[in-house]
C-alpha cells in the first residue's frame, strides 16, 4: 500500500527546499571525472526523516479528531 503525501508545514517545506538545493549545489560541484559519483545518501536521508516526521504528525492529529 503506497503512503500519501502528507501536508507539510512552512518550515518542513523550507526545510527540505534547503536540502534539495543542497543536492543540486553538490551535483553542479562534481568534476565528472570519476563518473559522476557524489554522496548524497545524508541529505536524502534528511529530507525522508522529515516527511516521515510529517506523516506521523498527520497520523497523531488525525487520531484525535
Amino acid at each position: 500500500m503506497a503512503q500519501s503525501d502528507p501536508k507539510l508545514t512552512a518550515a518542513e517545506k523550507a526545510k527540505v527546499a534547503w536540502y534539495v538545493a543542497r543536492m543540486a549545489k553538490r551535483g553542479i560541484a562534481d568534476d565528472r571525472e570519476r563518473g559522476g559519483v557524489v554522496y548524497q545518501g545524508d541529505l536524502e536521508a534528511r529530507v525522508d526523516r522529515i516527511i516521515e516526521g510529517a506523516r506521523k504528525r498527520e497520523e497523531a492529529t488525525t487520531k484525535q479528531k
